[in-house]
């Protein structure tokens, strides 16, 4: 008897868009299972992953158990993979397996000739449709970067928070962000801020400690004087600024004057500053 991996996925988005539940999928494909004879060697679920991507707990669990199954089934094959190069990978192995691949909603698999050839027509015409779909939202957060509205799915930075996805400042924060670029600008080191925060006791933004790195990334990031920074744009945003430009840009100033007095230097670290003693 045929022994069927019967693997499905659903994304969030696929979910809502397709109605493609895991119950309907696990449904009709046990259903298919026992109107062909198969036996079901494994039921194998990704719930919220994404096709395009192969990082997914269930598939690769299937992929490591193909001793326990003969044909790997789904009720589409958007479900199995959303990108090309990944699908014929797939194929590969499974072919170097003695595996098969079979389609519910397409009806097809991989025991002809005509079925791996179609299969692999349509599976380039998925890729194809998600490409333009990425497309299309690379363009609309390239139009809405261009005019300066929202966090463009960025996390919340340190000083702001995200209401209804814009920038609000925090006010709980925004004295330790000019803090942070007034220390700078007079000449503290990065770690010697992010020691005297930790000293003072100033929570990060997820509770951890103080590091020089969080500290450069604010002194870096062009949000806290009112602009947005997108794919290599940088534009006015419509966020209340936390530091003034001429400070903001005065500590970039400060940063590129470390680098290039650092870079050739002994005893400097990566980030252009003279390194501190170690405390014993």
């Amino acid at each position: 008897m045929t022994r069927a991996a019967v693997y499905c996925r659903v994304s969030t988005e696929d979910q809502a868009k397709e109605g493609f539940s895991l119950e309907v999928q696990r449904t009709r494909l046990e259903s298919f299972c026992a109107a062909r004879g198969w036996s079901i060697g494994g039921t194998y679920v990704d719930d919220g992953y994404s096709g395009r991507s192969t990082d997914r707990p269930a598939y690769a669990q299937m992929m490591g158990e193909r001793d326990r199954w003969d044909v790997l089934l789904v009720m589409k094959m958007d479900r199995i993979h959303r990108n090309a190069k990944n699908f014929m990978l797939m194929m590969e192995d499974l072919a170097a397996w003695g595996r098969q691949f079979a389609s519910v909603q397409e009806n097809f698999d991989t025991s002809t000739a005509m079925g791996r050839f179609v299969m692999d027509i349509i599976q380039r015409i998925a890729q194809l449709e998600s490409e333009q779909i990425g497309e299309r939202v690379y363009m609309g957060m390239a139009q809405k970067a261009r005019e300066g509205a929202g966090s463009l799915g960025h996390p919340e930075a340190y000083g702001y928070r995200i209401v209804d996805g814009q920038y609000v400042v925090d006010p709980a924060e925004v004295k330790v962000v000019q803090k942070i670029f007034d220390s700078y600008v007079s000449g503290m080191s990065l770690g010697q801020i992010a020691r005297a925060l930790d000293t003072e006791r100033v929570p990060t933004k997820r509770g951890g400690v103080w590091r020089k790195q969080t500290v450069a990334a604010i002194l870096a990031n062009p949000l806290y004087c009112g602009r947005i920074e997108w794919s290599g744009q940088v534009v006015d945003g419509r966020h209340a600024a936390i530091v003034r430009v001429d400070l903001f840009e005065d500590a970039q100033r400060e940063r590129q004057e470390r680098k290039r007095g650092g870079a050739l230097q002994p005893g400097q670290n990566p980030l252009g500053e003279a390194e501190e003693p170690v405390p014993v």
